[in-house]
């Protein structure tokens, strides 16, 4: 689980720009194999399909034998087949991040926030390589949309808990994200980099945290933040050939779009000795361009040049259609804004992935012979199970409430919105089979039990008329119009499932089917709420006179482009509903048919106990494309918690959702809570596995907790180290915190002792069950020039044991481990000083501690005297992180006038009499003060202005005497001022 921060000596990487061996060399190399010599019968028609030869000289024989026009064609997400050459077409991008997507039934694993929850990098091995071998299940049939090129995992730290797609990413912690994306993309790949099983792009890259105007939002990544957390998140599973490349991001990182973010070249192809392949996010490269969100280049012959020297090799857009990618190449090397070397730089790496996937061997390699009797298999069904039950987080068990008795003469009620129903999010594959929560419960019980919904069932007439909102009554459903005189016919009744944020769904009484708007009328016809837009998402808005206004929410309503009304009413001499503006909406009264929550208190009375199922649908509030604005469980769901916790006091509460909780007084409440995420085809059975004592739970959160919204900053800052984010910097007190979870057995630690590694120390089980404890190592920094985490996780070990059986622990821990970034050289660095050595079971629970004294290095004070990035500042005021130039750079822009940049402890001598700095934008002045913003004055630059951002010029001023010693140096500038690099001299 090691490999942070930390480089291995590389096998000789191909750089961006190293010419490949000489095809000449290459192709004399392998003389007497050419297509031109008849082969035998064992022999390969061309050299690039002889296995025996290395993997240069088969990329170079097939880049030599393709038209420039064909190395063109590679470089689009859709690959058209080479028939010439006998090469099949091959596509990028096909979804497997909890399980192969889109592609119809196969395994469905619990969501990924899920699987890091058992902080079990050995099972999250075996779930990637079960997810690798049913992507290679389709090869013999190759259905639409289907590839070896998978696009996971997803692990863009979770600093915010409410972004919209917070399921698809691991932990807020980049070492744990590393450890469990290297552990699921070594199962991905077989672990033979040379003989590719899959290839896995990590998404997103870079500082891709928030949905909110994603594709126009810059994430402010300091060199601190960039190199310590952002950065940390992706290499060790580079570096481990856990994946072959990165999608790039849809945001902008520092002011420069992520698509042509040129760390894609100098720093990720750094990583790895393979060749990687970089993909664009879908439609990314058309926000490049003048017609798109960004505006950043004219034209796309001019931003796909860009991107393709940054170091992206496949641009994702325009569905299948790559006519307009190929056509924009051309044109860029026609017109010398690429040299066809670059094409075959890019197409080189996409050929070096094909030739590792065994395209061109024969039988087509190593993992040539997978058919499809492995998608979802009993071995992968017993693993699904196992991993559900494994990811499972005990929040709370007061009294022993849990586990309960697996007995058939235990009765008891399983009530909630999903005590009965499985849900599947935007990246999920198709479920070949579900089991609910009451389902996996009754079978452990060998019986039924009660079960209810505790959901009301509406209807609603209209206050005008006195007629009945109604839907078809066939699987299909009708568009819905106010037709009824009553409310008594099922056709007339909706039961409304409350999601939080005023957003409920309405599924109709008559066929079981959600309503939702197909463009052009409000149809009950949807299994589940679904697709892009989620088009079953409404409001009810309570007016002052006790009707309702019923509103349609589905996301294309926040749209720009949506121009249409949202208010439901009669538009026709039918009754047939439609969009009306909100003067014309109907107004309904509600008539509760049946009330959920009383239903589910009869259902829980008298019973020994109750389990209630509450949480999220996954395509609502919160997804991609959404941020969450409301942290909490929908309101009704909590009064249905509340009330059945009155009716019967052994009550258990299953959380099942996405993301944290702000759970209020909830949790004071209630005797147990369990946490789980949208746990995939076995969640009934892994669910009654846990609360029946089957499985001692040790699932372990792998994110903050928070009370409130109010202890997080605005979602779009990512400065977790001045902004206080997530369990390194937060200072208040959590809900639960990072690494929290409970057991059924109780756990005993002994001494910390070092080891040669690191350190070892005895955990003994003292309870009377069998179970696993997540033993974390974290270490804190006491004194440093820099502010630094409270805790950072450095390792960790999920370890099983008896009752009464002790174990040695042993976890890894060197001196590199323990290094930050020096932004005064730009540089990793170990300080001198003493280091806290915390040993526990979560982040607060700490059981064991020691210290360790570190010979490193003082970092010395800062010499201004040499050019200074300004992007290098130790803190900062009313700034952003702008792009020095469209290719590569970050300079610092004001925001406001009176911005500041803080230099600390610069050793200025006996004297600094010469500030200079590079400066861009608008006209202003930069002023030198000492001490503080407001400090002593000993200079100020003016700049007249430049007319362009991106065109810089050199600014001086005089220092006075005072600019000597040993000082914190601020920089105070004027609004519109860019800034990139200064000296005093």
């Amino acid at each position: 689980m090691k490999g942070k921060r930390s480089k291995r000596t590389p096998r000789q990487p191909r750089r961006p720009g190293r010419p490949r061996t000489t095809l000449v060399l290459a192709l004399a190399l392998i003389a007497g194999l050419g297509a031109t010599v008849p082969a035998g019968a064992d022999e390969p028609s061309y050299p690039f399909r002889d296995p025996r030869l290395s993997l240069d000289a088969r990329v170079n024989d097939l880049l030599s034998r393709l038209t420039l026009d064909e190395k063109i064609s590679l470089l689009h997400q859709h690959q058209p087949a080479i028939p010439r050459l006998g090469i099949q077409s091959f596509k990028t991008g096909t979804e497997a991040l909890h399980g192969v997507a889109w592609l119809g039934e196969t395994t469905v694993f619990p969501q990924a926030v899920g699987l890091a929850s058992t902080w079990d990098p050995a099972l999250m091995k075996q779930v990637g390589s079960a997810v690798g071998d049913e992507a290679r299940g389709f090869q013999q049939e190759r259905p639409a949309g289907w590839g070896l090129n998978l696009w996971a995992p997803v692990v863009n730290p979770l600093r915010d808990p409410r972004w919209g797609r917070n399921e698809e990413g691991y932990s807020e912690d980049p070492y744990l994200t590393s450890s469990m994306a290297t552990a699921y993309g070594t199962g991905l790949t077989g672990g033979d980099p040379d003989h590719l099983k899959t290839a896995p792009t990590l998404k997103h890259f870079l500082g891709n945290n928030n949905e909110v105007d994603r594709t126009t939002t810059s994430s402010d990544l300091r060199p601190r933040v960039l190199k310590e957390y952002e950065e940390q998140a992706f290499r060790p599973t580079i570096e481990a050939d856990a994946a072959t490349g990165v999608m790039s991001s849809y945001n902008l990182v520092n002011g420069r779009p992520a698509t042509v973010d040129p760390a894609l070249n100098d720093e990720v192809r750094g990583w790895s000795s393979y060749d990687l392949l970089n993909v664009t996010d879908a439609y990314a490269p058309n926000n490049l361009v003048g017609t798109g969100s960004q505006k950043y280049y004219d034209t796309l012959p001019e931003g796909n040049a860009a991107a393709l020297k940054a170091g992206v090799d496949s641009f994702t857009t325009d569905d299948a259609n790559s006519v307009p990618t190929t056509t924009a190449v051309k044109s860029a090397v026609s017109t010398g804004l690429l040299k066809e070397s670059d094409v075959d730089t890019a197409a080189g790496h996409i050929l070096s992935v094909r030739v590792r996937l065994g395209e061109f061997d024969p039988g087509g390699g190593k993992y040539g012979s997978i058919d499809k009797s492995v998608i979802n298999s009993p071995a992968h069904q017993k693993l699904a199970r196992k991993a559900a039950a494994d990811a499972a987080v005990l929040l709370k068990n007061s009294g022993g409430t849990l586990p309960l008795k697996a007995s058939p003469s235990h009765d008891l009620a399983v009530v909630g919105p999903l005590a009965d129903t499985l849900y599947t999010d935007w990246y999920s594959g198709t479920l070949p089979y579900a089991v609910t929560p009451a389902e996996g419960i009754s079978d452990r019980l060998g019986k039924p039990v009660t079960s209810n919904e505790g959901v009301d069932r509406i209807a609603l007439k209209n206050a005008e008329t006195g007629e009945y909102v109604t839907a078809g009554t066939d699987a299909d459903g009708e568009a819905l119009q106010e037709s009824a005189a009553s409310s008594d016919a099922a056709a007339a009744q909706f039961d409304v499932f409350d999601w939080g944020a005023g957003i409920v769904t309405l599924r109709s009484a008559a066929n079981g089917r959600y309503v939702g708007y197909n463009w052009s009328n409000f149809v009950n016809d949807q299994v589940q709420p679904n697709g892009w837009f989620v088009q079953q998402q409404f409001a009810l808005e309570e007016q002052t006179d006790g009707t309702y206004l019923l509103r349609y929410a589905g996301y294309e309503t926040q749209e720009p482009w949506w121009s249409n009304p949202v208010y439901l009413g009669p538009t026709g001499p039918d009754g047939t509903l439609g969009l009306v503006t909100k003067d014309e909406a109907a107004h309904y009264a509600k008539d509760v048919v049946r009330s959920g929550t009383a239903e589910a208190v009869a259902a829980v009375k008298g019973k020994d106990a109750a389990v209630v199922v509450v949480g999220s649908m996954p395509a609502i509030n919160g997804r991609e494309n959404d941020d969450r604005e409301d942290m909490s469980l929908a309101p009704s769901q909590e009064a249905l918690v509340k009330a059945v916790r009155a009716a019967n006091p052994k009550t258990v509460v299953v959380v099942e959702n996405s993301y944290p909780t702000t759970l209020g007084a909830l949790q004071k409440e209630v005797p147990a809570l369990l946490w789980t995420t949208h746990a995939g085809q076995e969640t009934g059975n892994a669910l009654a596995d846990v609360l029946f004592g089957a499985v001692n739970p040790a699932g372990r959160l792998t994110q903050t907790w928070y009370e409130s919204e109010a202890d997080l900053p605005s979602i779009l800052e990512y400065d977790n180290i001045k902004y206080d984010r997530t369990y390194q910097y937060f200072k208040g007190d959590p809900l639960y915190e990072f690494g929290y979870g409970l057991s059924y057995s109780s756990f005993r630690y002994g001494e910390l002792r070092r080891t040669a590694g690191g350190y070892e120390l005895a955990v003994t089980n003292t309870g009377k069950r069998a179970g696993d404890e997540v033993v974390q190592l974290y270490t804190h920094q006491r004194v440093s020039r820099d502010k630094q985490p409270l805790k950072q996780l450095e390792a960790f070990r999920r370890i099983s044991l008896d009752p009464g059986q002790t174990k040695t622990v042993k976890l890894e821990l060197t001196a590199k481990d323990l290094a930050h970034w020096d932004v005064t050289r730009s540089k990793w660095v170990v300080e001198s000083g003493t280091y806290d050595v915390l040993v526990g079971a979560s982040s607060e629970d700490i059981r064991s501690r020691t210290s360790l004294k570190v010979r490193g290095e003082t970092i010395p004070a800062r010499d201004l005297s040499r050019s200074t990035r300004a992007e290098n500042f130790d803190d900062y005021q009313g700034v952003r992180l702008v792009d020095e130039s469209k290719v590569r750079g970050t300079s610092v822009g004001a925001t406001a006038g009176g911005a500041w940049l803080k230099f600390a402890d610069a050793q200025l001598g006996s004297g600094a009499t010469k500030f200079s700095a590079r400066v861009a934008g608008a006209a202003g002045q930069v002023e030198i003060r000492l001490g503080s913003p407001t400090g002593t004055l000993v200079g100020t630059a003016r700049a007249s202005g430049t007319g362009s951002v991106y065109t810089y010029d050199t600014v001086n001023a005089s220092l006075s005497a005072t600019a000597k010693g040993r000082q914190d140096v601020y920089l105070v500038l004027s609004e519109g001022l860019r800034l990139s690099a200064f000296s005093l001299r």
